[in-house]
Order: C-alpha cells, then sequence, then structure tokens
C-alpha cells in the first residue's frame, strides 16, 4: 500500500526527515513510534500530501503522493494530533461539510453520514453540537470525518492523545474493526503499551531516521531481546522437568510453587511440540506462555533520546 524512497525534509539547516525508506503492506496496522522532534508528524504531513518532501519519493496505491497530491488525498484519510471542529456546528452538520468538501452527491451524504456515526458509536449525538461532545467522541468524530471519503489508507496521529482509559480501548476496538475491514492504518502513539497490542508492524523512528521495523517478532529477534517460557504444572514436576531440559537444552532446571520461568528462543512450532510433549506423558499443565520484551524496553534499547 506504501513505498517510501530515501525522503528528505529539511527546514533550512534542521533535517526533520532523513533519508527515510519504509514498506507498508496492504490490509496492516503500522506503528510508528519515537520521541518529540522524531519526524514522526512531518512524514505523516508528507504522506497526506500537505508537505512537499525536500527529495525522495513515495507511492500510496501506486500513485506518486508529490505529482498527483489531488488523488493522494482521495486514497488517505488523515488523522492530525490537533484538529479544528466548527463548534456552531452539529454532528451531522459537520461530516455533511467534510462530505460536499469531497464532492459526495447529496443524495449520498444522509446514508454515508448515518452508516459512520454507527460505526463511530455517535448515532446517538446525530443532533448534538460539536463543542458539546467529550474529547473521546470529538477523536471518533475526526475519524468518521477522515472515512467521508473511503480511503484506503488511514494516517493517524497520536489518536488517543488525552483520552481517559475507557476511550483507548473504544479507540483500539475501532481501528481493529477497520482494519478487518480491509483498511490499512498507519499510527504515531507514546502508549506504547498499546501499540504493541494493536499493530500488526512497528517503526521506530528518532531524529528523522527510522531507527528499526518490522513484526514484533522480528524486531525482538534483531535487537537480541530476550524471550520467556513461563510454565506452571499441578503435578509431576519431575517429568516437567526432564522435558523441559531436553527442549530447552538447560542443564539445571528448578520449579517455584509449581512454576518456573526459563529463557525461550524458538518459534510458536517449538512452543506447540513443548505443551504437546509435557501434556502427552501425563502432566497437567496449568498455564504456559511465552512472553518476550515489551516495546518499551526496545524502545530504550534501540534509541538514545536524541531530537531534532
Amino acid at each position: 500500500m506504501l513505498v517510501i524512497e530515501n525522503l528528505v525534509k529539511r527546514y533550512g539547516k534542521l533535517i526533520a526527515v532523513n533519508n527515510l525508506s519504509l514498506k507498508v503492506e496492504q490490509g496492516s496496522i503500522f506503528g510508528l513510534v519515537g520521541p518529540n522532534g522524531a519526524g514522526k508528524t512531518t512524514t505523516m504531513k508528507i504522506l497526506a500530501a500537505l508537505l512537499t518532501p525536500t527529495s525522495g519519493r513515495a507511492w500510496i496505491g501506486g500513485e506518486e503522493v508529490s505529482s498527483n497530491p489531488a488523488r493522494i488525498r482521495q486514497l488517505v484519510g488523515y488523522m492530525p494530533d490537533f484538529f479544528g471542529v466548527y463548534d456552531d456546528l452539529k454532528v451531522e452538520e459537520y461530516l455533511d461539510f467534510y462530505s460536499a468538501s469531497y464532492g459526495m452527491p447529496v443524495r449520498e451524504r444522509r446514508t454515508i453520514i448515518g452508516d459512520l456515526l454507527e460505526l463511530v458509536d455517535l448515532s446517538h449525538k446525530r443532533y448534538a453540537y460539536v463543542d458539546s461532545l467529550s474529547r473521546g467522541m470529538k477523536q471518533r468524530l475526526c475519524l468518521a470525518r477522515c472515512l467521508v471519503h473511503d480511503p484506503a489508507l488511514l494516517i493517524l496521529d497520536e489518536p488517543a492523545s488525552g483520552l481517559d482509559p475507557r476511550a483507548r480501548v473504544e479507540m483500539r476496538e475501532l481501528l481493529k474493526e477497520l482494519q478487518d475491514m480491509g483498511k490499512t492504518i498507519i499510527i504515531s502513539s507514546h502508549i506504547l503499551p498499546e501499540l504493541a497490542e494493536l499493530c500488526t508492524h512497528i517503526g521506530i523512528m528518532e531524529a528523522g531516521k527510522l531507527v528499526i521495523s518490522g513484526t514484533n517478532e522480528e524486531i525482538v529477534q534483531h535487537t537480541s531481546m530476550s524471550r520467556t517460557l513461563k510454565v506452571r504444572v499441578m503435578d509431576e514436576i519431575a517429568v516437567a522437568e526432564s522435558i523441559l531440559k531436553d527442549e530447552l537444552g538447560i542443564e539445571e532446571i528448578v520449579f517455584l510453587n509449581n512454576s518456573v520461568e526459563l529463557p525461550f528462543q524458538g518459534n510458536d512450532e517449538d512452543l506447540n511440540r513443548i505443551l504437546t510433549r509435557l501434556i502427552t506423558s501425563g502432566v497437567r499443565v496449568a498455564s504456559f506462555s511465552e512472553g518476550s520484551s515489551n516495546l518499551e524496553d526496545i524502545f530504550m534499547q534501540v534509541t538514545k533520546g536524541v531530537v531534532q
């Protein structure tokens, strides 16, 4: 869906985006992580055809961004970190205004607006003034605004900023639903645990450069971060010890309160084989899980705290 090659954006002597190259597959949720000043927002504005890059190129759905910005704005739904709302408009009027801006025929607008309000769970606020909405409702309204022209790619800059825990959960579930509908999503956020849970791929930026990118598993492997296997059994501890020693190549294993946590470098097939051996050997397994270093650990390892 998205290809970026050697993208650069300069403001005088300041290099906001420094030779950025990236690919985002269709149907994925790509999380863009980085400290303030890393170049995330500048990159997103370039992709939304709101800024012209100094050099480099980007393609969305096969369309080159700089050469055809009008087409790009039809392919992209952009939600900025801070967005304006017209306080004296009602929710329906707000969406109708943006639908008209995208050239939607009058006959289709009411149906589209109704579908979008239902999608973002704001049907009950259809005739409420925008200014009366909570922060979370305004965020969902802005997301609905991004969807009025049915874009293939959503670019969301800090969509969970300022939301309470319940509103963040609702936003996360909404983004998963949009992915199920076939949308490709690029999202930036400082709430790293939620990104790790939501995103299929992660990219970490610092000082305008892409430090590392890939799936969570690929990043863990690339950074050599430790992974762990956590096992808790109800009985047959000696049998479990023997199987785990054989599978993991560990000389000594000590269960504490029938539980053990061990270093693990395998994959899902390895996990399946170990669990199958434990069960077929008569070990009653109470819990069996594979843990990994979280995104915060990886972020602290690969970044140096450099800002532009």
